[in-house]
């Protein structure tokens, strides 16, 4: 948690192969988020108990409040953990203009990343983890 709120671009586990920990460092480097699968679910989790169930004041976030509706949907399903594939087929736009809307989201709420995106939701109580 702490090393996320720091700035930490992903976590990898210390058996990952060398294609998956190169795969990571080339992804980080374009400015994508990389986390092993096997520990997404823990880190939803463990974040989850850090985060307020409502936050009253996210409507006065300046970044929030500069997203378009659009923007600010992308920035949910973002939160949920959607791929832009995902959010592609769910709204009915291309994988592009997907990207388009993620990058000027993490313009205007500040957010180097995904992850931090995803954290940006959990705060202002646009995103909860599922109950599986």
């Amino acid at each position: 948690h702490a090393a996320l709120r720091a700035g930490a671009s992903g976590f990898l586990l210390k058996d990952a192969r060398p294609e998956e920990l190169l795969a990571g460092i080339r992804a980080v480097a374009v400015g994508d988020a990389v986390i092993a699968p096997a520990l997404t679910r823990r880190l939803l989790d463990e974040f989850a108990r850090y985060v307020p169930a409502h936050r009253a004041d996210s409507v006065e976030d300046p970044g929030l409040c500069s997203l378009t509706e659009r923007e600010r949907e992308i920035l949910v399903a973002v939160g949920k953990g959607w791929t832009n594939g995902e959010i592609a087929t769910r709204f009915v736009l291309s994988e592009s203009t997907v990207k388009t809307h993620v990058g000027r989201v993490l313009t205007k709420i500040g957010a180097r990343d995904r992850i931090q995106a995803v954290i940006f939701a959990y705060d202002h109580g646009l995103a909860r983890p599922s109950v599986d």
